[in-house]
Formats: structure tokens, sequence, C-alpha cells
């Protein structure tokens, strides 16, 4: 009996000796040795996941986390450590003094593309910076988004507003749904600019709508995580929700759109540079380099414009009193009665750019800078160890009452007499982010943006169906890539 009692003990020893490594790993003790950053209570082998088990707004927890522990604070979701920066402070340290070691990318377990095709082909979520990754940055830099080629696009650009004003035109009166109409508009500009033709047409209504909610989607799977993201020990066995297979889903669905442009080019390809397809043929690129190029071009550029131009039109609708100081700048300044708008001009206009920056502010195209440790480094005194993921709260640094007095009204006025800019150098302003991951698309962003709230403030007057009051309009989000409205935009317009 004894030797059968011996025996049931030192099977439950051996059986729990994992679990009490674990929780001795996770002691005060071993924290206070490592010197991370500080975190909330943690259990034992889940860690932090409970605090975002109810709660589908991350960004709102981690905020409030933040408030109470500091500007630098880590968390344990499973296996994986997390740090997140909440300050200026902390986003100069994670951006600007430890660029380098903090400049890597983690790939979510559930993307459908390897890790070593994000290695060679991707800009944004290669998981380091290598040097396939920085021939393409400059790439897109000098042939893509230089001030060259933003001045060679200007026409394709303002083509597309104009069709934009046209289509609304036969909609007056009618419900229109912003977040498609602008989505249609990015996209045909992208494609003119990718392949010098446009790919929908504003008024098929239906096949943009399902356009759209692919990209949405593929990029809400592609980036959610999963259990494996928390234990790796899952990695390739378990996907209950079936991101992994969705993502993939909508990865082919994507491919779909521009594969016949491509082989149809390759098939007849004479050397024009005329536009980014071109280019890349030119270059000797593969299928795979070319597909993998236009996943970040297209999702990325029309993701930001559509969710901050929607987010643009909403605050516009309930502000009325800004609205109106917008609408008098545009009728005052230089647009003249062909619709033309001159980007010149249009960046002179003040109230227009502090409309903007405060979009950008209150409502940021991410929540999250996403980086990953590759090397192990102090910052505020702490250590951040190697592979752990560091995050920028920008939504947590745009509402902070501290840098913003009335965080969370839409005041336009905050940005005027200010140097205060996005370009990466005000580090309690980043909607696109900084340092070497700053986003490469920044001056497309910039002038499509400012274009298109232009045109639709310019040239319509908004309200919502059956006159409702905007006041009473949903201004709820939805956390995602990008962070979007939790209901879609829906307005009726009027022609002046």
């Amino acid at each position: 009996m004894m030797n059968l009692l011996s025996i049931n003990l030192f099977s439950l020893f051996i059986f729990l000796f994992p679990l009490l490594i674990y929780i001795i790993k996770n002691s005060t003790f071993l924290k206070k040795t490592q010197n991370l950053p500080p975190s909330p209570f943690q259990w034992p082998i889940i860690g932090n996941i409970p605090n975002f088990i109810i709660s589908k707004k991350p960004h709102i927890i981690v905020t409030k986390i933040s408030q109470n522990l500091g500007p630098l604070i880590s968390l344990k979701l499973g296996n994986q450590l997390i740090v997140l920066g909440s300050s200026p402070e902390s986003a100069i340290e994670i951006l600007k003094n430890h660029d380098k070691q903090l400049s890597a990318r983690y790939a979510p377990k559930a993307t459908p593309i390897k890790e070593s095709d994000l290695k060679r082909y991707s800009l944004l979520w290669s998981t380091e910076c290598n040097s396939h990754w920085k021939s393409i940055r400059v790439l897109w830099k000098t042939e893509f988004f230089s001030s060259k080629a933003m001045e060679s696009y200007a026409e394709k650009r303002g083509k597309g507003v104009v069709e934009m004003v046209n289509f609304l035109n036969f909609k007056q009166g009618k419900v229109v749904k912003i977040g498609d109409l602008v989505f249609g508009n990015v996209f045909n500009v992208l494609g003119e600019i990718c392949f010098s033709r446009n790919m929908v047409k504003l008024e098929d209504e239906r096949v943009i709508g399902e356009m759209k909610g692919n990209i949405w989607r593929f990029m809400e799977n592609g980036t959610t995580p999963i259990l494996a993201d928390f234990f790796p020990i899952f990695d390739g066995v378990v996907d209950i929700q079936g991101k992994k297979k969705k993502a993939k889903k909508c990865l082919d669905n994507l491919f779909k759109i521009w594969e016949g442009i491509i082989k149809e080019r390759r098939e007849s390809y004479v050397e024009k540079n005329g536009d980014f397809l071109d280019l890349m043929l030119a270059n000797g690129f593969s299928d795979d380099q070319i597909n993998y190029m236009l996943l970040e071009i297209f999702p990325a550029g029309t993701g930001t414009l559509t969710s901050t131009i929607e987010w643009a039109m909403a605050e516009l609708v309930r502000n009325k009193e800004v609205m109106k100081k917008l609408n008098s700048e545009l009728q005052n300044g230089s647009i003249n009665s062909n619709t033309t708008i001159q980007e010149s001009t249009i960046f002179q206009l003040p109230y227009l750019n502090a409309c903007i920056k405060e979009v950008l502010r209150l409502h940021p195209p991410i929540a999250f800078l996403p980086h990953y440790a590759s090397e192990t480094c102090q910052v505020m005194n702490y250590t951040i160890p190697k592979s752990c993921l560091v995050f920028v709260n920008l939504w947590a640094i745009g509402h902070d009452p501290k840098l913003w007095d009335d965080p969370f009204s839409f005041k336009p006025e905050r940005f005027l007499n200010t140097n205060i800019d996005y370009k990466g150098q005000d580090f309690e302003f980043l909607p696109f982010g900084a340092g070497r991951r700053m986003c490469p698309g920044l001056p497309f962003a910039a002038k499509q943006m400012h274009l298109i709230l232009a045109y639709l403030v310019y040239h319509f007057e908004w309200s919502l169906p059956n006159n409702g009051d905007p006041l009473m309009l949903d201004m709820n989000e939805k956390y995602a890539v990008p962070l979007q409205r939790q209901m879609p935009l829906l307005l009726v317009p009027t022609s002046k």
C-alpha cells in the first residue's frame, strides 16, 4: 500500500513538475530579476488572457492598464510576452532610440503566407529588415511614392475624384454608403497607377461591397491571434476559429482580381514603364513577387483611406460648426468652377489640414504599431527580452488627457497654429508610425485624404437618412486592422 502511494505521489509530482516550473518562472521574484516592465496579475499558464476575454476592444483594456501601471507595461498571453508603450517617451525609445533592435515583425500564425515568403517578398510584414526588405522599400520610395511619382499620378487622382462627384450627382437624395464609395475611388486610383485601368464601376455597388468585404476579412482573419500565437505547441495543429483557412480563401480571391491582368501583360509585354506593373516586369519580378507586392499595396491603401474618410465625414456631420468652417475655407480657396482641385493649393488650406489631423488623432488607422524584438535591449530602465512582441499604443497616446485637452472631442482647432505633423517626428502624434517601419504610403495617403474630403465637402451637403439627428449617430468603433466604424456610415448627398 505504501509503495503504491509512493508511486502515485511520484507520478503526480512528475505530472505537476512542468506547471511548478512555469509558476516559478513567472513569480514576482523572477520578474524582478528580469526587470520587466510592470504588469497586472498573471494567471498560471494563461497569463493575462482573461483580461481580454469579455471585451472586443483590446486597445481600451490596455490603455486602462497603462493608466494604472505606467507608460510601459508588460503582459503575458500564454507563452508570449508582450510589452506596450503608451506615451511619447516610450514611443521615442521604441521607434527611435532602439529602432534597430525593435524593428522586426512577428508573423501571426493565422496568416496564410509562409514566413519565408514574407522575408523574400513583403515590405509591411517582413519579419526582419533584411536585404530583400531594403530593396523593396527603395523600390516603393523611389518608384511608387517619390515626389516625382506622386506628381506623375496627379492626373489619375484628379480623374478619380471627378468620377466620384459625377457618380454622387446621380445619387442625390439617395442613401450612399460612404465607406464603399471611398473604397471604390481609391481602388480605381490604385488600379490606374498599377495597371493603367479602373478596377470597378462606382455604380456597381454590389461588386464594390464584395471586394471591400473580402479585403477587410483578409486583414481581420490574417492578423487576429489564434491559439498557436499564445501556445506554440499548437502551431499547425489547432485553429478552432478557422482563421487561417478563411484568410487563405480571401487571399486566393484577391489574387484572382489581378492574375489575368498580369498574365495578359506578361504575354504581350513591351517595355513601356507606363505603370507599376510595367516597372515590376522590367525588373524581372516573378508572379509571386508581383502578387505579394500588390497584396500589400491594395489592402493597405484602401483600408487606411476608407476608414479615415468615413470617420471624417461622420465627425463633420455631427459637428455642424466644423463643417461650416471647412466649407467656407474650401469655397474661399482656389477651387475653381470646373471642379478641378490643385493639390498644391489643397495643402495650403489650414483648416482642412487641421480636420485631417484631428481625425487621425481621434481615430488612428491602427490602434497598435506592431514590432518585435530581434535583440534584448533596455527601454526606460526595463529589460525588453529578445523575441518579445513590442507595441506602441497609438490610440492611448492620441487620447491622453495629459497631451490633449478634452481628448475625446473633435476639435480641429487644436492643430491650428502648431507645427505638429504626422510625418514621424512628433511622437505625440504618430498615425503613420515612425522609424524604418514607418508607413511608406504616407505621401499617397496624405494627397488622397485631402482630395477626397475636399471634394465631398465642397460639392455636396450631407444629411442622415430620414433626416436623422446627427448627434444620435453611432460612433462606436470596431477593433480591427484598420480601426473602423462598428456601423457603416450612411449619408444622403445633395448638390450645392
